[in-house]
């Protein structure tokens, strides 16, 4: 019973362990979920879709408006002696007022009207162009955002990494030192070394503890800022796993970055074609039915009326050219900053691959440094045990190979910043 109770114990333990072990790809999960921009890309192709709706109501359906107007227009007759103030003419030749041919007395107005757009099949194919190329917009900036999100997190994720190898070098370091300091406690007792040599490696363990303990920090500020990027609001100090990043090839033959400035150019011929309907024949039908009169209102006035309004923009003072231009223009400017950017791209593309190739070859360097080194070490540990080396040069060494592993974890993580970085802008 007690075995079968401990074997839970440790399953639901091992659960909790593993429970705080993280990955890159967690991160970036929650990333795109908490991210505002994307969510705010997804709400604005929903907006999209709501304009398209309102565009073909506008243009393909009636427009039906309850009137009403009530105009009193008296006057003072002079026909009679002193004059009189009558609410209409009632033939009056001498009189003040308004004419009796505008108004006579007034004007009163209760109606239905109803207003039919008889185009406005033809004009809607405009503006669902319009309303595609914009979705294919968002969808490309939706695409651009979580690229962003992708690079911003890996880069912060490295960073947490870089401080958690610290932390494993600095351990390795201390548990090297802790075994020579108790050597040396048993060397000092049989005086082969002074109390001083005890306490000046006791000083460099305290040294490395501090190290470490600073280390241990930068790994939490760095772990609560990869928690604020990505939307997470958890205190929790996680173990995040390993990760080697690969140069990614590009997948398709053209640049998703380069997506963006296709679509900026059908957007402002969409923009341009919506700006010709301006220009184009305009046909509506129209009809109202209700009370319509002017004088004394009276019940022999209801009735309807029909007709069509037909309207063609012949001229504008040239505005129409003047807009044709602009769009040119605008679609120059793309090509020139989709030019420059296809230069950038390679430039920093092709930057990035020399880095990456001179650290690689900076990092055998290194690797048959430390090998030495810890050759050396193995021989500075058999002359520590039987006193045929000094404590300082024996502190030195540690120092040294403290300070290599520093440079060789530095380049590691920098050539992770640098495939990071290049598998952004190979994109």
């Amino acid at each position: 019973m007690n075995k079968l109770l401990l074997s839970i114990l440790l399953f639901f333990f091992s659960e909790m362990i593993l429970s705080q072990q993280r990955d890159l790809n967690y991160y970036l999960e929650q990333a795109k979920i908490n991210s505002p921009l994307i969510q705010k890309n997804k709400n604005d192709n929903k907006i999209i879709d709501l304009d398209l709706q309102q565009t073909e109501r506008i243009l393909k359906s009636p427009e039906i408006n309850l009137e009403s107007n009530i105009l009193f227009a008296p006057i003072i007759s002079h026909d009679s002696n002193p004059g009189s103030f009558n609410l209409s003419s009632n033939g009056a030749n001498n009189y003040t007022g308004y004419d009796l041919s505008i108004t006579n007395g007034g004007q009163y107005q209760a109606f239905i009207s109803l207003k039919q757009p008889l185009l406005g099949k033809i004009n809607l194919k405009v503006y669902s162009t319009k309303s595609d190329i914009s979705r294919k917009l968002n969808e490309n900036l939706t695409s651009m955002t979580i690229h962003e999100v992708e690079q911003l997190v890996g880069y912060q994720y490295i960073l947490c990494l870089k401080s958690k190898t610290q932390i494993r070098n600095s351990e390795i370091i201390l548990k090297q030192l802790d075994d020579q300091l108790n050597i040396m406690h048993k060397l000092v007792e049989n005086a082969v070394y002074k109390q001083s040599d005890l306490m000046l490696l006791e000083i460099e363990k305290q040294n490395l503890e501090v190290t470490n303990k600073s280390f241990q920090d930068d790994y939490k500020a760095n772990l609560y800022d990869l928690n604020l990027l990505c939307g997470i609001n958890d205190s929790a100090e996680v173990e995040i796993q390993e990760i080697e990043l690969q140069i990614r090839t590009k997948a398709g033959s053209g640049s998703q970055f380069l997506t963006s400035y296709k679509l900026d150019s059908l957007g402002i011929v969409a923009d341009q074609s919506i700006i010709e309907l301006k220009y184009k024949p305009q046909l509506s039908a129209f009809a109202n039915a209700g009370y319509n009169a002017v004088g004394i209102p009276t019940f022999d006035r209801f009735g309807f009326s029909a007709g069509l309004t037909f309207s063609w923009n012949l001229y504008d003072g040239n505005q129409h050219k003047l807009e044709k231009e602009k769009s040119t223009v605008n679609i120059q400017t793309l090509q020139f900053e989709k030019s420059h950017f296809m230069k950038q791209q390679e430039i920093n593309k092709d930057k990035i691959k020399s880095q990456i190739k001179s650290l690689n070859e900076r990092g055998i360097m290194i690797e048959n440094q430390l090998n030495s080194y810890d050759k050396l070490y193995i021989v500075y540990e058999n002359e520590l045990a039987h006193g045929l080396v000094s404590v300082m040069d024996f502190k030195n060494l540690l120092k040294d190979i403290t300070a290599k592993k520093q440079d060789y974890l530095l380049l590691k993580m920098e050539k992770q910043l640098l495939v990071n970085s290049y598998n952004y802008w190979n994109y």
